[in-house]
């Protein structure tokens, strides 16, 4: 009796731990962090939420990936701050590049546009219209052009 009660247990808690880390979903803004919610109002004011996913891990933070109903893809962390964002063919809001960024790209890619970044810790990838994706240091300086898996 005491085997099977102690192996009931332990399935019982096995169970619970393994919902703890189940991603949930939801258009619930108020789900977001703060700093999450004022950088949609700040550079996707118009947009509306479709989904918003919570990546519960085990051993990592919890973070959220946000699709728009215009095919905007973002990336937040626990805290807020977003790593990626992905506006499909449409352009990026200027104020999510760092000026040197936008400048080197206007100067030397004049025409197309930005429509993804992605926040590393030595800098930013960035991805242009015509698929193209660069890679700059933390001051915005070029590193380089992305190879791309064929």
């Amino acid at each position: 009796m005491k085997k099977i009660f102690l192996t009931l247990v332990a399935l019982l808690m096995t169970v619970t731990a393994a919902n703890a880390f189940i991603d949930s979903y939801t258009i619930n803004r108020d789900k977001l962090p703060e700093e999450a919610k004022q950088m949609l109002d700040e550079y996707f004011p118009k947009a509306k939420v479709s989904n918003i996913k919570i990546d519960r891990h085990l051993l990592k933070k919890t973070d959220y990936d946000v699709r728009l109903t215009n095919g905007t893809k973002i990336e937040f962390t626990n805290k807020g701050k977003w790593t990626s964002v992905d506006c499909g063919k449409k352009a990026l809001p200027s104020g999510l590049v760092p000026n040197t960024v936008n400048k080197y790209i206007t100067k030397n890619y004049s025409g197309l546009k930005i429509v993804s970044i992605t926040k590393r810790n030595a800098g930013y990838d960035i991805g242009l219209s015509d698929g193209v994706s660069l890679r700059f240091n933390l001051l915005g300086q070029f590193k380089g052009v992305i190879e791309q898996d064929s």
